[in-house]
């Protein structure tokens, strides 16, 4: 029998593969599918997964399990999804710190965004409010800058930690502003809310819906939305963009994710999903009433996304001289 051609057992060979990865996508999922939160659970991050997972969960009929890794900023989390087998099984629910901060401000990283992870589909992107403590004689962006100007160095303001959205918007907002402000860093929003309440601090970002009641109980002033538009559940309360420092503007966001590798077959059929619920008004209304913007763009405009963020926050690190060992 004459020997068959090199050429044609490597053509065998990937028809195969190609068969083998097309008929994995037709039957999938035939197991539960798992979304890595890379936080502890109860925050945004985990709420927009868990609302994620019941959209699949529905649309395939399969347990979608909520696996909450929190610790390190998030990386640690997001790691064990970049080791993953890349099979649709094991997702990720992103967040910019991460995916677009942690890059630019840890000495060492065990992955790399954009070559080690599929993005799917950003969910929701959520503003916040430059709130300050209502003993702080300051109404507004332009009389802060004013009084930041005269203590240099001395007004503390509160973050998630070090390399957080939180730490890094606000060291944006000080770099266009051209103050100096002192960080004071939390493992979370809900310790540095407390402080800024009691006045142990004088300045915080906070979410729109975590801080809205808080101001209608005069328990602190809002002074700027993050938003590069006012916000529906605070219409009365001006952009910082719009009182002075034009483009600025800081979202937290979320989306999901997959290891890189996985079939476009999987990571097409989940943005279906997705996007359509996250079309219906029912979710349209939800998302809005909580301050969120809602979302939807697919895998190639979500990863423009993810590194024009990285290139933006990679930008403020440097200005500000951010690193964490």
């Amino acid at each position: 029998m004459a020997a068959i051609p090199k050429y044609w057992l490597a053509l065998l060979a990937f028809g195969a593969c190609v068969y083998a990865g097309n008929c994995r996508a037709q039957s999938y999922p035939a197991k539960p599918i798992r979304i890595i939160v890379p936080f502890v659970a109860g925050g945004p991050t985990d709420i927009q997964a868990r609302w994620a997972a019941q959209q699949l969960n529905a649309a395939f009929g399969q347990p979608v399990i909520v696996d909450n890794r929190g610790g390190a900023g998030g990386v640690p989390g997001t790691e064990a999804v970049v080791k993953s087998a890349p099979d649709g099984y094991t997702l990720l629910a992103g967040n910019p710190g991460p995916l677009t901060i942690a890059p630019s401000v840890r000495a060492q990283m065990p992955y790399e965004t954009l070559r080690d992870l599929a993005p799917i589909m950003l969910i929701a992107r959520t503003a916040s409010c430059l709130c300050v403590h209502p003993s702080l004689p300051a109404r507004n962006v332009n009389e802060f800058i004013a009084l930041a100007k005269t203590r240099p160095g001395k007004i503390n303001y509160g973050s998630p930690g070090i390399g957080t959205v939180g730490h890094l918007a606000t060291e944006l907002f000080a770099t266009q502003a051209g103050v100096k402000l002192n960080h004071i860093p939390y493992k979370g929003a809900a310790q540095y809310t407390i402080d800024l309440i009691a006045g142990h601090i004088e300045l915080a970002i906070i979410q729109f819906a975590g801080c809205a009641p808080l101001l209608q109980q005069g328990k602190l002033r809002a002074i700027g939305a993050t938003s590069r538009k006012r916000t529906p559940l605070i219409p009365d309360l001006p952009t910082i963009a719009e009182q002075g420092l034009p483009g600025f503007e800081s979202y937290n966001w979320n989306g999901v994710l997959a290891p890189a590798g996985t079939p476009s077959t999987i990571i097409v059929r989940i943005n279906e999903i997705l996007a359509k619920q996250l079309a219906t008004p029912e979710s349209q209304k939800l998302y809005l009433s909580q301050g969120h913007e809602p979302g939807g763009e697919g895998p190639e405009e979500y990863a423009a996304f993810i590194r024009a963020e990285t290139e933006k926050w990679a930008r403020v690190a440097h200005a500000a001289d951010i690193r964490q060992e």
